[in-house]
Parts: structure tokens; sequence; C-alpha cells
């Protein structure tokens, strides 16, 4: 090893990302000496202040960059917003400093971006990643724009959290599951260049109003440019709620579970309420010249969008397709328009299931008078502004790094005349417990699946499929789902570049992905479900014997005893019925809110075999409401039907209880505002 300690390095396979240490130039200190002091006091004061400015310029920066040009390297900017995502943030901000150069590598909970962007303005060809939510995304834009580099560097995206339309905009995803590294960097490296608009938002008080009818409220908004979107109405005011409370009682909002928790009461509060219901009496919405304010009052929306990019409330597509329609373009974000967009109730809830708002105007300028106190967002920032005069101009476009289909460096992959015309794929089903224990282990898991006959082995083989060598991942998902119901299923990749362990691939980014790149003779496909199937009919032991017992009786601390002494969440009984069948029937809602915060996922939608029920299901018919809000809120489904066709509002109805059956119906609406992550939020 010794002989390779004068080799000069070669920076490995991201070499062209990677900044050099030759470019990273240590500053040296001033030195103290006593001729130099001497020198000083001989000086006037105008340059001794001169001096000491010097001096705090440099202050806190140990090195200066001066790169080398070279149109081969595209020189990678990290920016790491480590409260976004949980713990996210703080493990893929060491994963990036192992594989790159730490100085190139910066934690925005330190300093922010600005000092970072000074330092590496001149280099060439520099990329940006951004490592968080959209706020932080629009943070480095923002700063970017004050800094005024030229030419501005192109930013990319790695989405931690929830949410993030941006990135799903621009193809990185709904959230980091497990990519490695080298993968993201590749694509960050290879990703295509895109404009993104952003707009202005000037705010004045309303001048058709004096001064003594103005109400209370912000003077201004939260933000002075979106690069999503800006809405007024329902979801803001939700948005709001949540906020405030969580201002004045922040040891209550500690967890995701109670931050959903709250986003649905809030919502559940407003529905009931109806306060969002007069919004368009009070509102007028002139674009482009066309006022708009007529067609608003006919059809009193209770939420009017302004949007910029496609997405909006974690991935819906509010806008929709507008197709053979002529009066709309179908929707960009380089275009320098921007849509207007209408909701009522009912087509909020239709956009959790594939369904849009009334598309109102696609305008480069928008003036909006409001005559009361409104709630209103900007990029998920909340305020209740008073009556103002709000106009909406094209600020300028952004440069942003779109996640484009990518070939690896596989040599089958680089060479077209290798790639078969059809590929032969097996199609491997395995659990989640198995995937979270040997994902590093891949030649592991292929041998569960050789021995597959066995009572406990949890991979299963679902068949074969035949499929064009040149085919997607979105493509060869549909020939999967004929072998069996797995729409479910999120498929990992075994042979990436890093070839020692598998990886998780985002179902929003299938599209991007060609099968040749992930395996040429078999798939693995993840099924959350798969682990539960193996649970029933096993027999349980004494402490799932007496955990079932304590929760049919409501004995909360006995049933957290038996947890704590190894009780399986997931097993069913002889009536087919899991645990959280039992605590949701009776009612129980503590011991329901145990279940969810410490069981996997997969028991939301767990059925009985008998039924076909969920826990909701049952719930709704014994009118739980409380218990009913927390299944919906941990993200039970409302659509799934039981064994005759019934969903949990229709059981809600046939129970008598219409209120609860309206709230079932209209919580899709609610989903819309709960996937707010806060953590993402900046």
């Amino acid at each position: 090893m010794l002989h390779h300690i004068e080799e000069p390095c070669s920076l490995g396979a991201h070499a062209a990302v990677i900044v050099p240490p030759t470019w990273i130039i240590k500053v040296k200190k001033p030195q103290n000496s006593l001729k130099t002091s001497t020198r000083r006091k001989k000086r006037t004061s105008f340059k001794r202040k001169a001096s000491k400015r010097g001096n705090e310029d440099n202050k806190g920066r140990p090195f200066v960059i001066k790169p080398i040009s070279s149109p081969l390297m595209k020189p990678l900017l990290v920016f790491v917003n480590p409260k976004s995502g949980g713990n996210q943030g703080t493990k893929v901000l060491q994963m990036f400093m192992w594989y790159l150069n730490p100085r190139q590598v910066f934690d925005l909970s330190q300093d922010g971006p600005r000092d970072a962007l000074e330092l590496y303005r001149k280099v060439p060809n520099l990329r940006i990643l951004a490592c968080g939510g959209d706020g932080t995304v629009g943070w480095i834009l923002s700063i970017l724009d004050e800094l005024q580099l030229s030419p501005p560097p192109p930013v990319a995206v790695l989405p931690l959290g929830t949410g993030n339309d941006l990135a799903r905009t621009l193809n990185w995803g709904g959230g980091y599951t497990d990519e490695p590294v080298s993968k993201i960097l590749c694509h960050v490296e290879d990703g295509t260049i895109v404009q993104l608009d952003r707009w202005n938002l000037q705010v004045e008080r309303n001048p058709d109003l004096p001064q003594d009818e103005l109400e209370d409220g912000a003077r201004k908004l939260p933000l002075s440019v979106f690069n999503n979107y800006f809405s007024l109405g329902f979801d803001a005011h939700v948005t709001l709620e949540f906020h405030e409370s969580r201002e004045a009682n922040p040891e209550k909002f500690n967890s995701r579970f109670r931050n959903k928790m709250f986003y649905a009461g809030a919502a559940f509060t407003d529905f009931l309420q109806r306060s969002s219901r007069d919004l368009s009496k009070h509102v007028k919405v002139v674009c482009d010249g066309t006022d708009l304010t007529p067609k608003i009052q006919e059809l009193k929306f209770q939420c009017i969008v302004f949007l910029n990019i496609p997405r909006y409330c974690a991935g819906t597509m509010p806008w929709g397709n507008p197709g053979d329609h002529r009066d709309f373009e179908p929707q960009r974000h380089d275009d320098g328009y921007i849509e207007v967009i209408g909701f009522t109730m009912a087509s909020l809830a239709a956009l959790q299931v594939g369904g849009h708002g009334e598309r109102l105007h696609q305008c480069r300028e928008v003036t909006l008078l409001t005559y009361k106190s409104i709630p209103m967002q900007v990029d998920g920032e909340p305020c209740r502004l008073a009556p103002s005069l709000i106009r909406i101009s094209l600020r300028n476009q952004a440069n942003m790094v779109q996640k484009s289909k990518r070939r690896t460096s596989m040599p089958l992959l680089n060479d077209p005349h290798s790639i078969p015309d059809r590929l032969r794929i097996r199609v491997n089903r395995i659990n989640l417990q198995e995937y979270e224990g040997l994902h590093y282990d891949k030649e592991k898991l292929r041998e569960l699946t050789r021995f597959f006959f066995g009572f406990d082995f949890p991979a299963i083989p679902l068949g074969i499929i035949v499929v064009r060598g040149d085919c997607d991942l979105e493509t060869c998902r549909m020939y999967i789902d004929r072998l069996q119901e797995v729409s479910f299923l999120c498929l990992t990749d075994a042979t990436t570049t890093s070839a020692d362990r598998f990886y998780r691939i985002d179902r929003s980014q299938e599209h991007l992905h060609f099968v040749t790149e992930i395996s040429q003779d078999e798939i693995f496909i993840l099924d959350p479900e798969l682990v539960m199937s193996q649970q029933v009919g096993t027999p349980p032991g004494m402490p799932d014997l007496v955990v079932e017992q304590a929760v049919i009786a409501g004995d909360l601390l006995k049933f957290i005893e038996c947890c704590k002494k190894g009780a399986n969440l997931l097993i069913q009984g002889p009536d087919h019925c899991s645990l959280l069948h039992h605590a949701a029937k009776t009612g129980h809602g503590e011991i329901v809110k145990y279940i969810l915060e410490h069981g996997p996922s997969e028991l939301l939608d767990m059925t009985d075999s008998e039924t076909g029920e969920t826990a909701l299901h049952k719930a709704a018919c014994q009118r739980h409401r409380a218990v009913c809000q927390l299944l919906v809120d941990a993200g039970a489904s409302l659509r799934k039907t039981d064994s005759k066709g019934k969903t949990p509002r229709d059981r809600a109805q046939q129970a008598g209880d219409p209120d609860l059956a309206s709230y079932l119906e209209s919580r899709q609406n609610y989903q819309m505002v709960s996937h707010e992550d806060l953590e993402t939020a900046v």
C-alpha cells in the first residue's frame, strides 16, 4: 500500500464533480512580528480601519478556491439541510462528505448558503445540489439572486421529507429512500439544464378601503418571491392554524404524527364551520386585463391557487391535462405564464383521485384585490393578510437540473448492439423485514428465493415476464401487474455501480430507469404486505395471547407491557382480526394510537379474511369518530372496499352516523394539506 502514496490521485469515478485538493488554497494567518507592529503604528487611522475590514472579510475562511477551467469538469457544491426529513439530512451530509471533498459540502444549519456561494462564485461550470425540501431550494435561489452570479449555476434537488412538489416536477421524486450516493452524483452530472419561472409578489394596502376600515392582519406576505405556488382560502387557512398553534405550544408538536393529527382536526373544523365559503365575495382577480371575479363568484370557489409548476400538495396535478381544450395549453414551468385555478370542496376532494380544479386563466400578470383579512400561503409559508392589493409578475428564470433517463457504465448498456430485443426476467417477491435485514447481502436474498418452498422463507417468485430490451420500469410494472395485484410494490435495484446491495426505487421515478439498468435476468419487488401474510395462521406465543386479551379489554398498561416483552403487533387471532382491528372495533383510542406509532404501516389496510374489512371499516361500523380520525390521519385507505364492496364511508352511513360519513367522504381534502412536513418547510 505504501508505494501508492506517491502516485497522483485520479479522484475516481466522480472526478468530474469533485473539487480537486489543488484548487483549495490555505489562507495564511497575518504575522504579528515586532516589525509589522511598528509599521502599523505609523499608518493613518483610515488605513488601519481598512485593514481591519479586510481581516473581518476573511474571518471564518481558512481557505480560498482557485479553480482551473476544464470543459470536462462540472464541480458540484452540495448544501444539506440537516433538519429536513427527520434524521435523513444528517445521514446525507455524512455520505456526501465521504464521497466528495468535504470542502464542497456545506451544512445549511451552520451559516446558510451565502458564504459558500461567494467562495465558489468564480468556479466555471459549477452545479449545485440542494438536499432538503422545496423551501431549501427557494432559499438557495434567493441568495443566488442577491449575489447575481453570472452565469447562475443550475440547481439540482435531493428531496428530503415529504411534499417536495418542485423536486417531483424536475423528476427527482417525492423523497429520498436509500438510493446510492454514487447514482445521485451521476444523475446530477448528466441532468438536463432547464429553466424555472420565478414570480414577484408586490403587496400594498387596498386603496379602495379607507384607513379606518382596514382589518387586523399582516401587512406583507412571508415571502416576496414564489417558485411553486401562491394560494388563498381553505388550504392556507388550515396551514395557518397549524403554524399559529405550534408557535403558541411548541411542546405539543414534537412528532410528525401529532402534526398530522392537528392538521386533520383543523381541516375538519374548517370544513364544519365553512370559514372559507365566502372567499369569492371578498376578492377581485384580474389576469392580463381580464376580470375573473364574476366567474369566481358564480362558482363560489373556496380556494384559489396561482400555480407555477404542475405539481401541488405532494404530487397532485390541479391543472390536469387540457388535451384538446382550445382555451388552455398544457402547463409548463418555463413558459412565462402562471396558471390560475379555482377549487370548491368537491374539486379539492377529486384532486386526490386524479381530478383537477376549475381552469380559469393562463396569464403573465395578476392583480388581486382583497376586501377582508384572508389566509394566504406562499410556497407553504402562511399568514393572514390584511385587505391588500397584490400584483404578481414574472421576476426571472432560474437554472435547474432536471433528472433524465441515464444508462449506467455497464458494458452491456454502453454497447447498443449488445442490448437484446427481448428480455426474459424472473420476478421475485421479498418482504420488508427481510429486505431491511439483508439488503446489504444480495447473494443471501437470492438464496432465499431458491428455497422458497420451505415454510419460513420470505422470498416468493411471482413468475416470468418477457419485455423489450429498451423498455423502462414503468412499462415493466404493467407486465408485473398481470402476474398478480402488486400495485403497492416497490421495485429494487440490484445492479448499480456499487453492486454490493439492493436499493429501493421510488415508484414516481420508474420511468427514468431502463430495465437493463436494473437487471438482465431477474427483478426483486418489495412487498410490505408479505410480512403480514406469513404471520397469519402461525400459533401465537404467550405474550401474543395476553396482548390480544389486553386490547379487547382496553387495558393500556398491560398492552404496553406485553409489547415490551416482544408481543407481535401483526398477529391475527382465530377470528382473523389483527390487534388494530380489535382496538378500532372496541373504540380504545389510546391503544390504537400506540399501535399506529409503534407498529408497521401495513397494519393500516390489513383486512380480516372473512369480511375483508380494515380497521377503519370496524371503527366506522361502531361510529367511533376519534378512532376513525386517528386511522385516516395515519394514512388508512378511504377507498378500500370490504367483501361486500362497501367503503368505510358506506359503513358509517349504514351505522346511522351521517356526520362521520360526511367526514370520511371529504377527508381526501385534508390529505392534501396533512402531507405538509414542517421539517421540509425551511
